[in-house]
């Protein structure tokens, strides 16, 4: 993969202690799009991702916590269920095959 060359990210998180958890979380909305509760969304480049794993890796207790970032397929199938949409600023159309009553 070239470092150059962007990609789309998940990055999930389950963080055990209050105070970790806000700080993560605000990280975490200046690198990436909510999407649910502690999961995230981000167009970025391999360069990019490993500067977001180290920045989350040093705020984390790695006894403790869990944090999983998944580089997503280039042709995604994407299921959505339910009223709520992608949350605003995260289009995904671009290589989805999309799937029977999805987006």
């Amino acid at each position: 993969m070239a470092l150059n060359e962007k990609h789309m990210w998940l990055i999930a998180y389950d963080i055990t202690d209050p105070r970790r958890l806000v700080r993560i979380h605000r990280y975490a909305k200046t690198v990436a799009i909510p999407v649910q509760y502690s999961l995230y969304a981000c167009y970025e480049t391999a360069r990019g991702i490993l500067g977001i794993r180290d920045a989350l890796a040093d705020m984390i207790n790695d006894r403790e916590d869990d944090v999983r970032i998944y580089q997503l397929p280039q042709r995604l199938r994407v299921a959505r269920f339910g009223s709520r949409s992608l949350p605003k600023g995260l289009l995904v159309a671009e290589g989805v095959m999309p799937l029977a009553n999805t987006l």
